[in-house]
């Protein structure tokens, strides 16, 4: 029985402790095993530029339609401060993930990382930044002695990815962090405070790229961030293609309507419900003569007028 019991103990501390470092590359593969595209050297997909240029024409509706379609409820989060407000945010998800800061825990996760070179908790998802990133955090709301991030920390943050942060916590140096260009942000909350006061370890780093929770989503490293409007979804990479797709044929279809509406070719009612044979044949047609003046790749549309059978 004490056996079993030391052993028991001994599992859940190698778990906890394993969750306080980077996840391995193994790991990551695994949980993102229907991505089946590139990935960087430490597992995490890689979606492609392309797809994140395209992406910024996205909106909330679309992508939370394909993402509801495939059975993912929980990927957008709302209700965020936000720094640039008319700005979109459009990056691929380092997470991290925090928790109120026990001090024999902190201290040994502490030693470790200074053992291997490392100083602050807060800078180490940092460090792991490459452009084109996003730095997700679950700082679990915390607010008076809570904030790991400041201008310090958000130049740095920026100078690595070229974007800004979805952080479920407080920030400090607003001022600071409102002057970076292009610091596109969505945090919980403003206090001039900062974590970790000498006798009050209020945070502790607990994982690196291990699935995290984001207030009601669930963000898993290399998910796409699409922040606008006042929320922001978390779009699985093995997703990302359809829901940029599906946003570009949304889009053409609906500048079609609207024109044939305006010319008064059809009415409103023919053009809300599904389209008759002929409303999809003039369709196809209208791709094919306006098709290299239209907001989407033109190679993109030639591939779904070849999927078409009017």
């Amino acid at each position: 029985m004490k056996k079993t019991l030391l052993l028991s103990l001994c599992w859940l501390t190698a778990c906890f402790f394993s969750a306080a470092q980077q996840i391995t590359k193994d790991e990551l593969v695994f949980l993102t095993s229907e991505w089946k595209g590139e990935r960087f050297e430490d597992g995490r997909p890689k979606v492609s530029d392309d797809l994140l240029r395209r992406m910024r024409l996205v909106t909330h509706d679309e992508a939370w339609a394909v993402m509801k379609g495939a059975g993912y409820f929980y990927q957008y989060a709302d209700g965020w401060e936000i720094i640039n407000p008319d700005s979109i945010l459009i990056g691929r998800a380092v997470t991290a993930t925090f928790m109120p800061g026990r001090p024999d825990i902190h201290n040994a996760i502490d030693a470790r990382g200074k053992a291997a070179g490392k100083r602050g908790q807060n800078s180490w998802p940092v460090d792991l930044l490459v452009q084109g990133d996003v730095y997700v955090a679950d700082q679990f709301g915390v607010h008076v002695n809570g904030p790991t991030i400041g201008d310090n920390v958000g130049n740095a943050i920026f100078a690595k990815s070229g974007n800004g942060i979805v952080y479920d916590g407080a920030v400090r140096d607003i001022s600071g962090l409102k002057e970076i260009g292009g610091f596109t942000s969505y945090y919980t909350s403003y206090h001039p405070s900062h974590h970790n006061q000498p006798g009050n370890l209020n945070t502790m780093l607990v994982g690196i790229n291990q699935p995290t929770r984001i207030r009601q989503a669930t963000v898993m490293a290399g998910d796409v961030v699409l922040g606008r409007d006042g929320g922001v979804s978390f779009i699985p990479a093995h997703l990302v293609e359809k829901v940029v797709i599906t946003s570009e044929i949304v889009r053409l279809r609906d500048m079609f309507g609207h024109e044939r509406l305006r010319e008064g070719k059809y009415t409103a009612g023919e053009i809300d419900t599904r389209w008759s044979d002929e409303i999809e044949k003039d369709f196809s047609q209208w791709l094919n003569d306006h098709i290299d003046e239209l907001p989407v790749p033109k190679a993109q549309i030639q591939e779904y007028l070849k999927n078409r059978t009017w």
